[in-house]
C-alpha cells in the first residue's frame, strides 16, 4: 500500500540541492506529487516542501542526511489529521466554527478536548461529543492555573494547542513546554493595537480598515511568527462595538485559515516569520 508523506527541508543554499534530493526519492522509488521551494536570501536559506507517496524505507533519511549537512532540518511527516486542544474563555465564535469545521472534516485535525478558565462554554463542547476540562483560575496563582492546564493538556499528547480566544497572557513556562505548538488569533492587524481592546483601540485612532492575525505564540505579547492576516474596510460611521462585531468573522475566517496551511504543513517557521507555500 502506497503512504503519503510530507518532506520539509531546511538548508543552507547551494547549487544542485534540488537535484540531489529529488534524486535521492528516486533511489527510493516514492513520487513527488507536489514540491515548492523558496531561498531567503539575506540568510541564504533553503527551504523546500515535496508530498510524496509511496514507502519510506528506514535509510532515506541518513541519506538525505548526508548530502544535505548537519545543520540541516528535515522532517518527514505522514499526510494525517492533527491532534489539537483548543482553549477558550467566554467567547464562542472562533470555537463554534472550529467544531462545525471538524464535524464535517472542513480541516484535517482532530480535536481531542476543550480547556477553559470559565464553564460557559462546556454545553457547546459536549454538543460535539468532545471532551470539555473546566480549569479555573479563580483562587490559584497564574503559575499553579497553568501547572493544572499543562498537565491536562500533555495527557492528550497535541500536536498544536489552539488558543480559540483564549483570553489570558501565558507564562514563558507554559509557552515553552509547547514550543511552537500554540497558534493564537488576535483580533487586530499586528503588530498594530497589541494586546487588550484593540478594537476601542482601533476606533480612537480611527482607523480605516480592521482586521486579525492568527500567529504562533512566543514570549513577545502578540509578537510571535505571522501566519495570516485579514482586513475588513471600516469608516467613521462604525463604532468599537460595530467593529468588534464585524471582527469576529475575520477573526473565525483568518484562523481557518492559518490552521489549514499549518495543518496541511505549509509553514516553515524562520527566526520571527514564515515561510508559507500556499500551493
Amino acid at each position: 500500500m502506497q503512504n503519503r508523506y510530507r518532506l520539509l527541508i531546511e538548508t543552507a543554499d547551494k547549487k544542485g540541492l534540488i537535484h540531489k534530493i529529488t534524486g535521492v526519492l528516486l533511489k527510493y522509488e516514492l513520487n513527488i506529487e507536489q514540491n515548492n521551494e523558496f531561498v531567503e536570501r539575506d540568510s541564504n536559506r533553503f527551504f523546500m516542501r515535496t508530498d510524496i507517496s509511496g514507502i519510506a524505507r528506514e535509510n532515506l533519511f541518513d541519506e538525505l542526511r548526508e548530502i544535505l549537512g548537519a545543520d540541516s532540518e528535515i522532517k518527514l511527516i505522514p499526510a494525517e489529521k492533527k491532534r489539537v486542544v483548543i482553549m477558550v474563555t467566554k467567547e464562542h465564535h472562533c470555537l463554534s466554527d472550529l467544531l462545525i469545521r471538524h464535524k464535517y472534516n472542513e480541516l484535517e485535525f482532530t480535536i481531542a478536548a476543550v480547556t477553559s478558565n470559565y464553564d460557559n462554554l462546556r454545553s457547546l463542547t459536549e454538543n460535539f461529543d468532545i471532551p470539555f476540562h473546566f480549569i479555573s483560575h479563580e483562587n490559584h496563582s497564574r503559575e499553579s492555573h497553568e501547572a493544572e492546564l499543562i498537565k491536562v493538556i500533555k495527557n492528550y499528547d497535541p500536536k498544536y494547542i489552539i488558543l480559540a480566544k483564549y483570553m489570558r497572557i501565558l507564562t514563558p513556562n507554559f509557552v515553552e513546554n509547547f514550543a511552537n505548538k500554540i497558534i493564537n488569533i488576535h483580533h487586530s492587524f499586528l503588530p498594530a493595537f497589541i494586546g487588550a481592546n484593540p478594537y476601542k483601540q482601533a476606533y480612537n485612532r480611527g482607523v480605516k480598515i480592521i482586521g486579525a492575525t492568527a500567529h504562533f505564540v512566543n514570549n513577545n505579547l502578540d509578537e510571535g511568527p505571522i501566519i495570516a492576516q485579514s482586513v475588513l474596510n471600516v469608516n467613521h460611521t462604525h463604532s468599537a462595538e460595530d467593529m468588534a462585531r464585524s471582527g469576529k468573522e475575520i477573526e473565525k475566517l483568518t484562523l481557518a485559515k492559518a490552521l489549514r496551511l499549518v495543518f496541511d504543513d505549509r509553514v516553515f517557521i524562520y527566526k520571527n516569520k514564515t515561510i508559507i507555500f500556499e500551493s
